[in-house]
């Protein structure tokens, strides 16, 4: 490890990078967990609900919630992804820049 590293820890592109990451991280993992667990929940203690059919179609409420639930984890996973190209690698290239015009790295 650098002896630069304290500094670049110290940057304030380093905080900003990691309070906008661990804000993203936290807040979707929160969101996931709730629907992940909601339906799970929902499985174990009133499966007849999932399981009731919707009109006169074979579809029950289960299939429709559960492609919801893989559905709401795709959004999830394009919001961070849209997040990470607009947000952090924006503060992680300046980062970077800064790190190399202090000779700190050499790429």
């Amino acid at each position: 490890m650098s002896n630069h590293t304290p500094h670049l820890r110290h940057s304030e592109e380093y905080i900003t990078l990691i309070k906008e990451r661990s804000k993203s991280k936290w807040s979707l993992l929160a969101l996931m967990l709730t629907v992940y667990y909601g339906f799970i929940l929902t499985i174990a203690f009133d499966p007849a609900l999932l399981g009731t059919k919707i009109g006169e179609s074979d579809t029950s409420y289960g299939i429709v919630v559960g492609l919801g639930v893989m559905l709401f984890s795709f959004l999830i996973m394009c919001i961070y992804v849209r997040k990470a190209n607009q947000v952090l690698d924006p503060l992680s290239k300046k980062l970077r820049e800064n790190a190399v015009s202090n000779g700190i790295g050499a790429e």
